[in-house]
């Protein structure tokens, strides 16, 4: 959390009038059951051991930490406002009038992407789902990756993550895909923008090792990096 007060009272003290000189940031949207987070910290570890210059960091949860901050609002309020499938409820209107701290959704939605945004700009973060694939299309220096996986491999990795059997496995997956579809919803992006995406790797196909190897390839491939971090030389 230090770091991330820290980088985004940087990102928001600098302009950026070309959207050529924001980034570098890679972003993940995934699959319910892809190991996306353990492959984003794998990521970061590889690109911050192979750079000359430049820390690497992995966002996720942490963006609703520091949305719930600037909104003074307990983290876990803004988390369910994204997950909610009925909203302005009449038990939540009452609870306004008697909560001297109430944001509108609205306000509460343009926060947190407000914070994905600034992040995206600022760059060295790889951001795993809250849309930000999305939200960060525009950006030049950027990687976008979709994880995918057959059904079965997901349900074995939910299994052995949350020690669930099988039944809760897919019923875990099934609530999990239809909050993420919830968020999209509130951000007013119904689709996901599967046309977005540079690279998808099925994790079904490679091991977290050759999965880092693929995005590394395409990282280099692609350029973001060159503007921002000059190859090492070796004599």
């Amino acid at each position: 959390m230090n770091y991330l007060n820290s980088r985004l009272k940087e990102a928001k003290a600098r302009e950026y009038g070309n959207m050529h000189e924001a980034g570098p940031v890679i972003t993940i949207s995934r699959e319910v059951g892809c190991n996306g987070l353990v492959l984003a910290r794998l990521i970061a570890e590889r690109l911050n051991k192979n750079l000359a210059k430049g820390s690497w960091n992995v966002l996720s949860k942490e963006i609703f930490y520091e949305s719930a901050k600037e909104l003074d609002l307990d983290p876990e309020m803004v988390r369910q406002t994204f997950k909610k499938t009925d909203r302005y409820v009449f038990e939540e209107i009452l609870k306004a009038f008697r909560d001297k701290r109430y944001k509108s959704e609205e306000r509460i939605i343009k926060t947190v992407k407000e914070v994905v945004r600034t992040l995206a700009i600022d760059g060295h973060c790889i951001i795993v789902g809250r849309a930000s694939h999305i939200i960060a299309s525009d950006i030049k220096n950027a990687l976008h990756i979709r994880l995918t996986a057959p059904l079965g491999y997901r349900i074995n990795t939910i299994m052995t993550n949350n020690k669930l059997n099988r039944n809760e496995a897919i019923a875990f997956i099934e609530k999990v895909e239809k909050e993420r579809a919830t968020f999209r919803k509130a951000l007013k992006e119904n689709n996901l923008h599967e046309d977005v995406f540079d690279i998808t790797i099925n994790r079904g196909s490679f091991t977290n090792e050759q999965a880092v190897d693929l995005i590394e390839f395409a990282v280099e491939k692609k350029g973001i990096l060159h503007e921002f971090s000059p190859r090492i030389e070796f004599h």
